[in-house]
């Protein structure tokens, strides 16, 4: 079962990221290292594959 969107901001948010806002259900996240992810969709949507690639990525990021 796919993670929700919400899901993936928490965790963005728990990183370190910023939401910088957006147009429609589009949110641009910042983080001060100066990574930058767009994630869209309604917080309650099924997240797609490549968003959780996207925030798995940045983990390993800044864990490196």
């Amino acid at each position: 079962m796919p993670r929700k969107v919400r899901q993936l901001i928490a965790d963005l948010e728990r990183l370190g990221f910023v939401n910088r806002g957006g147009k429609g259900s589009h949110r641009n996240f910042l983080h001060p290292k100066g990574l930058r992810i767009t994630l869209s969709g309604q917080s309650g949507a099924d997240a797609r594959p490549y968003q959780e690639r996207l925030v798995t990525q940045a983990k390993e990021e800044l864990q490196s």
